[in-house]
């Protein structure tokens, strides 16, 4: 919300000139996909905000339901290899980039742009540095276990159809 003022004011004569009917200092503005789409109406029922509203509730389910899991296996000290874990190695991480995708698509501005692949590429290095502690506490059970479950996307076909 705070690099909306820039935002506009930095594209307003392009704004302006593209899209003339628009007031660009009225507080629907602020929803930029919805107007440059020319989607009129109330931009909080539109379908970026819909999707917004998607991406980030996605992404904190993720977050939550793979924490239980997190919090078990390292209290035993042991891999988390079940619920989530089974299906993602990073679902935490997954989620959040699913977070910073609906925010991004919800409230775009250009400190948000700038920031998201800085944000993605951080996330994947914290990964892949956990993933260098987790190989040396757990070893071979960690490369099995990285061998068959991917980092950030699931695997589409069902588990019997991955097995052939």
């Amino acid at each position: 919300m705070y690099g909306f003022p820039l935002t506009i004011y930095l594209m307003s004569g392009w704004l302006q000139t593209r899209y003339p009917g628009i007031n660009w200092f009225s507080h629907d503005a602020g929803h930029l996909p919805e107007m440059m789409f020319g989607w009129g109406g109330n931009p909080h029922f539109g379908p970026f905000h819909i999707l917004s509203f998607l991406l980030i509730g996605g992404g904190f389910w993720l977050i939550s339901a793979a924490w239980p899991t997190l919090y078990q296996a390292q209290r035993s000290g042991k891999l988390a290899t079940t619920g989530l874990y089974a299906r993602l190695r990073h679902p935490q991480y997954a989620g959040f980039v699913l977070v910073l995708t609906g925010f991004l698509v919800q409230w775009p501005t250009l400190l948000t742009l700038a920031m998201y692949p800085f944000l993605i590429w951080m996330y994947a290095r914290l990964a892949r540095s956990e993933e260098r502690e987790t190989r040396a506490r757990f070893g071979v059970a960690f490369d099995d276990y990285a061998g068959r479950v991917p980092a950030f996307f699931p695997h589409l076909a069902s588990d019997t159809e991955q097995a052939h």
